[in-house]
């Protein structure tokens, strides 16, 4: 168990931690809060701790999951690398919802979250409500137009170098891609650092780049395109997409993408949000969250 599992951050995170053990490695996760399920699904290179501001008063009426994918945050740390594929992501989020027996469940993606939690509920339609869609894809190939220099490194020869030993993508990801970036105080910094402090613990973020579909070979094409052919099932429930429209990772072509996809959807723009919109304008959304959320009861 990570060093961490108790960690407040200095009171930033003060949530009681949950543990799943799924063939044998620990995913944890928060729970706070009763009443209907609100999962908050987080993608790369963050963990739970990026919902941190939403917690506290969404939980106030609704039940508040929040997992760690694996590899990341406080979940435990696989050193096999096809654990870190999108297929087995998918199935880690999966074993965790089907356990808790959650219905009726707001599912709130971002980033990769996106790929993993469309992965489940393309396969449990019944269970989900709602969606919020933030910055999010679903769709391949790849749509975000050129991939960022720091995506192109990660998938390079010089990749894991760059990222196990040199641990040169988490801040620049972090720092680069956030509009507000005075809000990332030393604090916050050091609570998305603190889960990858060796180079045997950054094995998920320098897999989760390189698993991003680009062509048909690509080991997680198949999966991205199975999600993708299921995600018309959900062109009838309530669909929120909000979106930090300075994102240079998921612009916002991405964002129409899904409008057409979702014509029933409300869409909330945040013009001074990029991709990590959840650091730029938490106020914000969660206040716009709550609002879709009372308006489809």
């Amino acid at each position: 168990m990570l060093a961490i599992k108790d960690e407040i951050f200095e009171g930033l995170f003060p949530f009681a931690p949950h543990y799943y053990s799924h063939h044998g490695m620990e995913m944890h996760y928060v729970d706070e809060g009763s009443g209907e399920p609100v999962v908050m699904v987080h993608g790369d290179p963050t963990w739970g701790f990026l919902y941190r501001n939403f917690i506290p008063l969404l939980s106030q009426r609704y039940r508040c999951i929040v997992p760690d994918q694996m590899g990341m945050g406080k979940s435990a740390v696989p050193q096999e690398r096809s654990l870190y594929r999108l297929e087995q992501h998918r199935a880690n989020l999966e074993a965790l919802l089907l356990d808790l027996n959650l219905h009726d469940i707001t599912l709130v993606l971002h980033d990769w979250g996106g790929p993993v939690g469309f992965g489940f509920a393309t396969r449990h339609p019944e269970r989900i409500k709602r969606l919020v869609l933030m910055n999010t894809w679903a769709f391949a190939p790849w749509l975000g137009g050129p991939f960022p220099r720091l995506l192109e490194i990660i998938r390079s020869e010089r990749g894991e170098a760059f990222v196990l030993k040199r641990n040169g993508y988490l801040e620049p990801a972090l720092l680069g891609t956030t509009y507000h970036s005075e809000k990332m105080t030393t604090s916050v910094l050091e609570a998305y650092r603190a889960p990858f402090s060796t180079p045997e613990s950054r094995l998920a973020m320098l897999c989760w780049s390189r698993d991003i579909p680009v062509q048909e070979s690509d080991v997680s094409y198949a999966e991205m395109k199975y999600i993708e052919k299921g995600l018309s099932q959900f062109s009838e429930i309530p669909i929120l997409l909000v979106w930090g429209m300075q994102d240079p990772v998921l612009s916002p072509s991405v964002l129409q993408r899904w409008q057409q996809l979702y014509p029933q959807a409300v869409t909330y723009e945040l013009e001074d949000a990029s991709h990590f919109l959840q650091e730029d304008a938490p106020e914000r959304i969660v206040q716009c969250i709550e609002t879709f959320l009372k308006a489809n009861p």
